[in-house]
């Protein structure tokens, strides 16, 4: 399992989602924090590409050995892009949650949005 860690170029929204922006796409992971509370990952449930996500809704499903929770758009848009390989690897999760670990790309559709997010030092400061 990865190291705590929340890495400086992201944003992040309260429910423990993370964001990395380049230009028009946001890719969307969960935070070390979710993972580590969740546990085991055994299975990703992400949405389909061309599939329109809206923020602070509900988007996928991840279960672990725990629980099955609901992962949270952080941002509103069109799904471009979703990660397949978690599928056989769900625990990329656990290990890697902001790099083999993400979920979805996505066409932001509104970039006002990003000014709810949460820069690292408020995210960290939200956890305790």
């Amino acid at each position: 399992m990865a190291e705590a860690s929340y890495p400086t170029d992201l944003l992040y929204h309260p429910e423990h989602d993370w964001v990395r922006i380049e230009g028009d796409t946001a890719t969307f992971g969960i935070t070390w924090y979710a993972q580590d509370a969740l546990g085991e990952v055994v299975f990703v449930d992400p949405p389909e590409v061309g599939t329109t996500v809206t923020k602070d809704e509900p988007y996928a499903e991840v279960e672990s050995v725990k629980a099955v929770s609901d992962v949270i758009a952080p941002l509103s848009g069109e799904i471009v892009e979703v990660n397949t390989a978690l599928a056989d690897t769900p625990e990329a999760i656990n290990d890697d949650p902001y790099g083999e670990g993400w979920i979805v790309k996505v066409r932001i559709s509104d970039e006002s949005e990003q000014a709810a997010l949460l820069d690292q030092a408020a995210y960290v400061a939200s956890l305790s």
